[in-house]
């Protein structure tokens, strides 16, 4: 008797003006077999509407799309739909875009013209509740910061408490930084609870924003 299980596929919704773009994320992501397509939209508010309907467990968002942005559909999605993870795909590569997709809450950030293989791969990151940003944007994102000084309400953080948070940066769950530092997932947990107290951060978004002001984590190595 076969006892495998498959596993569900990731539903998602593709938001960008460009049809041209939409056919080809679609094609691309649905030559994989978990990974199911169920919308594409052209811009933020249809995002929002489809969803709303769909229930999707992500939304691939373009950041300039006409009507509402791509910006503005991440804070709508954070207030009304927030179980749904963003993950943007965007010709955008400065900073201030991706620091403004962060404090927006999404999850990910990639450029358009990552290969086939990374885009599958943020996506199944961001799914599976990390974080992700394309090498080249993670270099920019952290080499800024790599030589800052710790703030003072860093100096509440644990050494142990900073190794998570550095690990969450680099896009790791619960299970891998677990395996990464040689501690159980109930412990990474307990830490991430005490570092969302000590800081007052209640968010994930809130924590790698936190993380990258302070020049903790380092960038994501390919």
């Amino acid at each position: 008797m076969n006892t495998t299980t498959e596993r569900a596929p990731i539903r998602l919704i593709i938001a960008d003006d460009h049809p041209m773009v939409r056919e080809g994320l679609r094609v691309s992501l649905e030559s994989e077999h978990n990974i199911e397509v169920l919308d594409d939209v052209a811009d933020g508010q249809a995002a929002l509407d489809s969803a709303a309907r769909l229930m999707p467990d992500m939304v691939l968002m373009d950041i300039s799309m006409p009507g509402t942005s791509g910006l503005e559909a991440c804070e709508a999605f954070k207030k009304q739909l927030p179980e749904v993870r963003i993950l943007i795909v965007t010709m955008h590569d400065n900073r201030e875009y991706v620091m403004k997709a962060i404090q927006s809450g999404a999850a990910g950030y990639v450029l358009k013209d990552v290969p086939t293989e990374e885009l599958v791969l943020a996506v199944q990151t961001v799914y599976q509740g990390g974080t992700y940003f394309s090498s080249s944007i993670a270099k920019t994102l952290f080499s800024e910061f790599g030589n800052t000084q710790p703030k003072p309400s860093q100096q509440a953080l644990s050494p142990r408490e900073t190794d998570v948070l550095a690990l969450l940066t680099e896009g790791m769950g619960n299970k891998e930084i677990a395996r990464e530092l040689g501690i159980s997932v109930r412990t990474v947990e307990a830490h991430r609870l005490k570092i969302k107290q000590k800081l007052g951060i209640n968010n994930s978004a809130g924590l790698i924003r936190y993380a990258l002001d302070n020049g903790i984590g380092k960038p994501i190595q390919r």
